[in-house]
């Protein structure tokens, strides 16, 4: 059989008795039985890599990172791996409609939160990954980013399309702790930050605290639709010191913007998406931002009618 690099899957599990799986590609959830060449190889790095501590981390396997998940299952340990992208995708390239993609674009200087949700598996760091490096490519500046494990080819020096220069640096969460990774990144004096996923009561707080001093920021949560995604991060901020009043207004105050993502299809996925933004300017009213605000998160009509409106090629804030 091929070599694992040659052979096109998105997610390998491996059982405790060392057989490997992948979508077979023939229904929406269906698994085949692959016996790669190197298997073995490749095995034993899933293994020696391990720290002994975190059950995520990271792999270079033939110039191709894969971002590990171990657990212990019933008869010992377990792997999922999944095959990372050697170049991060343009974003025209990701499958959303014209309009969305442009509204996105024209975000690359405006300041707040672009919080991406969705289940696990449904591309939502893709999409803020390749985001963030049209960002650096149009405006330059400096990007961190927070992960744990990076996944995305991000590091590096971008060339801006008006001749000045972008850098992004892709740092860990130090001993595991993101809000002090959050503090790092506000002191390094960024123009974006970039955190890989909203999971801790630290992180949230953090991110409500960035988005509302002049950063843009993006970020992912596992969310169900919209609605939980800012009742989520609102939840956990509020688990701090600080109160859930305090949380929505900073999540008022700083959002750009929520999506939902998922994935649909079998051979080819194409993206799902729901959405609702903020008026990037807020020294204007803005109807999405009193209702967050007010924790009462009754969000069905405005979602509806920005997304018509897109849809029907015309701005969702018609005062712009």
């Amino acid at each position: 059989m091929a070599k694992l690099n040659e052979i096109s899957f998105s997610d390998i599990y491996v059982t405790p008795d060392k057989t490997a799986f992948i979508a077979d590609n023939k229904t929406e959830n269906g698994l085949q039985i692959i016996k790669p060449d190197d298997f073995e190889i490749f095995y034993e790095l899933l293994q020696r890599s391990w720290d002994g501590k975190n059950p995520s981390y990271s792999v270079l396997y033939e110039n191709t990172f894969y971002r590990v998940e171990r657990s212990m299952a019933l008869y010992g340990v377990q792997y999922c791996a999944r095959k990372m992208p050697q170049k991060i995708p343009p974003f025209s390239s990701l499958g959303f409609n014209h309009e969305l993609t442009t509204h996105l674009l024209s975000l690359s200087n405006a300041s707040g939160l672009i919080l991406w949700s969705g289940p696990t598996g449904a591309g939502k760091t893709t999409s803020i990954s390749s985001l963030l490096k049209e960002y650096l490519t149009m405006e330059g500046g400096f990007a961190y980013t927070i992960e744990d494990p990076s996944e995305m080819p991000l590091d590096g020096i971008y060339h801006s399309m008006g001749g000045s220069l972008g850098l992004c640096k892709q740092t860990l969460p130090p001993n595991g702790n993101w809000g002090e990774g959050l503090k790092s990144a506000l002191r390094s004096k960024p123009r974006y930050i970039m955190v890989g996923e909203i999971r801790t009561p630290d992180t949230a707080s953090e991110v409500l605290r960035a988005a509302t001093s002049g950063h843009l920021v993006l970020s992912t949560i596992h969310a169900n639709n919209i609605t939980d995604a800012i009742n989520s991060v609102v939840k956990y901020a509020a688990s701090t010191s600080m109160s859930e009043e305090l949380a929505y207004d900073l999540f008022s105050r700083g959002m750009l913007g929520v999506l939902h993502q998922t994935l649909n299809g079998i051979d080819h996925k194409i993206p799902l998406v729901s959405y609702l933004f903020a008026n990037p300017d807020t020294t204007k009213g803005d109807q999405v931002r009193g209702i967050i605000k007010s924790g009462k998160l009754n969000l069905a009509t405005s979602i509806e009618t920005q997304m018509t409106r897109m849809a029907r090629g015309k701005n969702i804030f018609p005062d712009l």
